[in-house]
């Protein structure tokens, strides 16, 4: 017997919870605390083994100051959406990397920078690094 793996749109709902938890600086354990769980809990709601209930996520989102809705954008379709309505979307490997640590303080410490001008020389300097010569 295979153990089953995690439905695509628990794994998202639980990197989401991730990257506002990490965003706003709080630890597993004081989520946990806040919702009257332990931080495994937490762990596995995170990697969408175990999946959130309603009443939970409601909770969740006002433990973390963030609408329910929050979870679900970019949410991968589980059915096929008609032509021309999902081209680009917000593709999933954006939010995947906003919700790891990297994507997070890059994030903020971009965000930190007022000098629009020096903001477009770091995205050039990314851009020439990893080799896409596209501009924007």
């Amino acid at each position: 017997m295979t153990k089953k793996s995690p439905n695509p749109i628990d794994k998202h709902v639980g990197s989401r919870v991730r990257m506002r938890r990490m965003m706003i600086a709080m630890s597993q354990e004081k989520l946990g605390e806040n919702l009257g769980i332990t931080f495994q809990q937490i762990q596995k709601y995170e990697k969408g083994t175990n999946r959130i209930g309603a009443s939970r996520l409601q909770h969740i989102s006002s433990v973390l100051g963030v609408p329910i809705s929050f979870f679900f954008d970019g949410a991968p379709n589980v059915q096929p959406m008609a032509q021309g309505f999902a081209d680009d979307a917000s593709p999933a490997y954006v939010s995947d990397f906003l919700a790891t640590s990297e994507g997070i303080a890059l994030t903020r410490a971009f965000l930190k920078i007022t000098d629009s001008k020096v903001r477009r020389r770091i995205v050039d300097l990314v851009e020439a690094l990893a080799g896409n010569d596209v501009a924007t």
